[in-house]
């Protein structure tokens, strides 16, 4: 796959916008769900960017604004679903670690 030479590169606050969500998903332990969507609209990405804007209004209820609308422009980069799913195996892994760490509940 080639990469998107006119897309930037995420700094700092969308790297962090990407681990927060990847920490929130595996909370909610909808790893396998998003990381199958994010594979299935990778070559959508401008598509679900898309969508994700019409779908705005109802959202803002729930999530910040600015989150939300850097989030949109992230997930339009073809980049940032493969970056989102290492991110969310990554903290799926590390929560599977701490689970271990504890022992079985009692």
């Amino acid at each position: 796959m080639a990469s998107d030479p006119a897309a930037p590169t995420p700094d700092a606050e969308d790297l962090a916008l990407l681990d927060r969500a990847a920490a929130r998903i595996v909370e909610l332990h909808m790893e396998v769900p998003a990381i199958l969507t994010l594979e299935s609209v990778r070559p959508l990405t401008l598509v679900a960017g898309q969508a994700m804007i019409f779908f705005e209004p109802m959202v803002q209820a729930l999530f910040r604004l600015g989150d939300y609308r850097r989030f949109t422009a992230l997930i339009e980069r073809r980049g940032t679903p493969p970056l989102l799913i290492e991110r969310i195996e990554r903290a799926a892994e590390a929560a599977r670690s701490r689970r271990a760490a504890n022992g079985p509940p009692a």
